[in-house]
């Protein structure tokens, strides 16, 4: 029997998240798009043969806490016809995805004939085809409005892209030179992850198996112990999602009891005939971020740190989408309430811990033609928290993004940012204040069809022990000619050249009551 020993793990477990994070350094560097290149929207993580996630870079939470699905949905699919020196790929969210944009590059890693681990790394294609450019057309009721779907697919053999996969790809985007160096940089990061495997792993594939199983055995044992120092019991919190006027709820209880954690969602609002449903994936991943935000994120994130923790999630609901619904901004947008409402409900069990409600949503901004695809998410105010204010002008909750600088936006697109600035005064007040929106204005070099999906239009983040709310977003639409129109949240709009998109974003809830003494000096 093999042992290992504390600090042989500790080192295999920094190595292993250093050959992760390298993924995301090779993914990032080769890719051909801003949103990859600039933004850093893709992640990367490893996997156990039999799908368990064994370490992660700490890229974007919605990402990483689903991408056990995509690995699952490989195994299912192909079960012992996996096979050596091949790659395969998915964006299905009815079959272990999130939404299309989101295309899952998973490897299979062979040791002496013998499969020893997965790797995977996914990649938000800024245009998969569907009815708007950007793939998230603001009208779209079904998943095939959205874009280009890959169930589980064999898409590489030996290096080279089979034609199976790639043609309908490529075919279905508005962008496919773009969309191809970005898959080649996908390709190249899971060979890469794979050799590093390869060379942990050596001659001794016992002592791999034993170590890989100690590291999710660990994991398990540290949330095990954070779940066990909360106070056992029920704890409810919900929240709306905006949707045509109307607000939906999202409901939550956690329970806790001894060292296990169960999020019920009973109660949520039924899937709409809309794009804001969430598959039961993107919800789980808001469960795993949550938890670990609200006990100890030192935890090793992996499959064993998960194992104490439960999802009820009720089918046909927009935290658990029913096949063919829409469901784009079920990803981006109401992954973000849905974070909120369990980071609300923690609040209870841990006040210490948790911070005020960040701006909720990811303020989608897509603009594109036949010749060009942008897409980007656009940061807001951060939730004041225990101890300190919180930040202005950062991604918060689901999405870990950077923001794509202004030369890189103008030189790849024909748009031009002419403001682009904190949007003072909208943090929520409170002992510790929530941090502050963002102010950008774009004016358009030629016409484009734009897509907005965002939230926080009518109600701002909520504040925390007596913080109040941050205020709203608001978009408008500046034209050409002077004349000024409030967008929805949710829309799809054609533009000329010269007219001019101004986005504010929310700001943060505030913590604790605010300080009338602090505020007057």
């Amino acid at each position: 029997m093999v042992t290992i020993d504390p600090v042989a793990l500790e080192v295999a477990r920094n190595r292993l998240a250093a050959i992760a994070d390298d993924m995301g350094v090779v993914l990032r560097r080769t890719a051909y798009s801003p949103n990859i290149k600039e933004r850093a929207d893709c992640s990367a993580a490893l996997f156990v043969p039999s799908g368990e996630m064994l370490a992660q870079a700490e890229h974007i939470p919605v990402h990483l806490g689903s991408m056990p699905a995509s690995v699952l949905a490989v195994l299912d699919r192909f079960g012992t016809d996996v096979e050596p020196d091949v790659q395969y790929a998915v964006n299905d969210p009815y079959a272990g995805g999130t939404h299309l944009n989101d295309l899952t590059l998973v490897r299979p890693v062979f040791a002496s004939g013998r499969l020893v681990a997965w790797v995977a790394n996914r990649a938000h294609h800024a245009d998969v085809g569907g009815e708007a450019p950007g793939s998230m057309p603001a009208h779209a009721v079904t998943i095939d409005q959205e874009g280009h779907r890959v169930p589980p697919t064999l898409a590489v053999r030996n290096g080279r892209w089979l034609p199976s996969f790639l043609d309908p790809f490529l075919g279905a985007t508005r962008t496919p030179d773009e969309r191809l160096g970005d898959l080649s940089a996908q390709l190249g990061a899971n060979e890469t992850a794979a050799q590093r495997i390869l060379g942990e792993v050596g001659d001794d594939r016992d002592r791999w198996a034993a170590m890989t199983g100690a590291l999710l055995s660990y994991g398990e044992r540290r949330m095990r112990a954070a779940v066990d120092a909360l106070a056992d019991g029920t704890y409810l919190f919900d929240d709306v999602m905006e949707w045509k006027g109307a607000l939906l709820p999202i409901q939550v209880a956690v329970t806790i009891e001894g060292s296990t954690l169960r999020a019920d969602f009973a109660g949520s609002a039924p899937q709409v005939e809309g794009n804001i449903n969430a598959v039961e994936a993107v919800t789980r991943s808001c469960l795993y971020y949550a938890v670990r935000v609200a006990t100890d994120p030192s935890i090793p994130a992996n499959g064993g740190c998960y194992r104490p923790l439960e999802l009820d999630v009720p089918d046909a609901t927009i935290v658990n989408a029913s096949f063919p619904a829409a469901v784009a901004a079920g990803n981006v947008e109401t992954s973000q309430r849905i974070a909120d409402v369990l980071l609300g409900a923690l609040a209870q069990a841990a006040p210490d811990r948790v911070p005020a409600a960040g701006q909720g949503t990811m303020n989608n901004v897509l603009i594109g033609n036949d010749r060009f695809a942008y897409y980007e998410t656009i940061a807001g105010g951060e939730g004041g928290r225990p101890h300190a204010p919180g930040r202005s002008g950062i991604h918060t909750g689901m999405t870990n993004t950077k923001n794509t600088p202004i030369e890189a936006l103008e030189s790849h697109y024909p748009f031009r940012i002419l403001t682009y600035r904190l949007r003072r005064g909208s943090g929520g007040r409170g002992l510790h204040p929530g941090g502050e929106g963002i102010e950008r204005i774009i004016e358009f070099d030629e016409a484009a069809t734009v897509s907005l999906m965002g939230e926080r239009r009518q109600i701002g983040p909520w504040g925390l022990a007596g913080g109040e709310p941050g205020a709203p977003g608001e978009d408008w639409l500046i034209r050409a000619d002077g004349s000024v129109e409030r967008l929805d949240a949710k829309t799809t709009v054609r533009v000329e050249p010269g007219d001019r998109l101004q986005v504010l974003t929310p700001g943060g809830g505030g913590w604790g009551p605010p300080d009338e003494r602090a505020t007057a000096r």
